[in-house]
């Protein structure tokens, strides 16, 4: 599990997705959720503007699992 650090209270799971260097641009973060979906904290989400918090866990299929962490 690889982790991902943010500076803000929060980040949108698709700019963490992007931070992530899973996907390049926007648009491509906008039709791989609608056609795949990604797994946050064990449940299906395909909404690009759901907040995830430190401690959240990003598990995408065929890449990998991330975890949210708090840049100190």
């Amino acid at each position: 599990m690889e982790n991902i650090e943010i500076n803000t209270e929060y980040i949108q799971l698709g700019q963490f997705l992007k931070l992530a260097n899973i996907l390049e641009s926007g648009g491509m973060v906008k039709v791989f959720l609608q056609e795949t979906g990604v797994l946050v904290n064990g449940e299906v989400e395909n909404r690009r503007g759901r907040k995830l918090y430190p401690g959240d866990i990003v598990e995408v299929e065929d890449v990998g699992a991330f975890t949210v962490t708090q840049l100190d």
